[in-house]
């Protein structure tokens, strides 16, 4: 049986497609640091070549010991203010970055604040009054920001408290610094963005931030479809980074799940490390690498190729044409 040659170059062309998304780079990706003292092995893998990932945080303000021999300018430190400290007229943070900058001659351009303060400390969040969080960034941001450090707005939940508190923040830290005569606002940089649900809720949400603070760029530093199928957990992956990628405003962003899928906390589906420590599929093409077939619950480091069934019935259809046209 011969199969005719426009049918065979169709078939020829569609097989890639159906079996993997074509890896992509971007110099926007960054890794959300989660370490595991069990598995530190796995730190070396983001930064194995080939990788996109240009830049880091671990909710800390000093680097990660896994990094110290890999240059700023490769693979850029971030440091995070993760909360408020026992007093809010402590400024150990904004000690701990200008050693970093002036006495270690680490290249700190960036800092992040705050992770979810609108958030319960049960659920991950720092949980801190907007009138507090104000005081604090007062002391610790501000003069980062006269040093020419670039700061992001905290990062609040994707929860509908997120926008006010955020506002109210604002409102309080220009109270702060502003007197009866000379009434003045506190800046940021970018807009940072979390995100734990569908593509159409991340446009939307995403969509708010930019009608809330217009004329600024924005970091996605938490996000995934959690507790999900493979396949539904995939096609989010690969629609929100095609998304983020194409997007001017979108300056960085970073996918939840550098870790192993038995402890995710996002659903074994959402990590990018199989059982075993081995990169998914989402891992590889976060990587700009192709995929590996691996499944995040495999204890092997085995190929296993999975084509969806919608691929093999669109790849049956285009044999049965090809026959037919023979």
């Amino acid at each position: 049986m011969l199969l005719h040659p426009a049918a065979f170059a169709a078939f020829l062309a569609a097989v890639p497609s159906f079996i993997a998304p074509v890896a992509a780079t971007s110099s926007k990706r960054g890794l959300v640091f989660t370490p595991n003292e069990t598995t530190r092995a796995d730190d070396g893998i983001w930064v194995e070549k080939p990788t996109t990932l240009t830049w880091y945080y671990n909710y800390e303000p000093k680097p990660e010991s896994s990094y110290k021999d890999v240059p700023q300018s490769e693979f850029e430190f971030v440091p995070m203010m993760w909360g408020a400290p026992d007093s809010l007229d402590n400024t150990t943070f904004l000690s701990t970055v200008k050693s970093l900058i002036k006495d270690q001659g680490v290249n700190i351009t960036n800092v992040l604040s705050f992770n979810e303060p609108d958030g319960k400390f049960v659920y991950g969040g720092s949980n801190i009054e907007p009138s507090a969080a104000a005081q604090v960034w007062v002391n610790n941001m501000i003069p980062l920001q006269e040093m020419g450090v670039r700061v992001g707005l905290p990062a609040c939940t994707g929860a509908s408290t997120g926008l006010p508190w955020l506002q109210n923040f604002l409102t309080e830290c220009s109270k702060l610094i502003s007197t009866d005569d000379d009434k003045r606002n506190c800046t940021y940089d970018f807009v940072t963005i979390h995100w734990y649900g569908n593509f159409e809720g991340l446009a939307s949400h995403m969509g708010q931030y930019s009608a809330a603070f217009p004329n600024k760029t924005m970091w996605i530093t938490e996000y995934n479809l959690n507790d999900q199928n493979l396949e539904t957990t995939q096609s989010f992956y690969n629609m929100s980074a095609e998304y983020f990628d194409r997007l001017d405003f979108v300056e960085r962003y970073s996918f939840f799940g550098a870790f192993r899928s038995d402890v995710s906390n996002v659903g074994p589906n959402g990590a990018m490390l199989s059982t075993n420590g081995s990169l998914t599929d989402i891992g590889a093409w976060y990587l700009g690498r192709q995929a590996t077939g691996i499944l995040p619950t495999s204890k092997s480091s085995g190929f296993r190729l999975v084509i969806p069934q919608a691929s093999i019935a669109v790849l049956t259809a285009l044999l049965a044409v090809a026959v037919v046209s023979s």
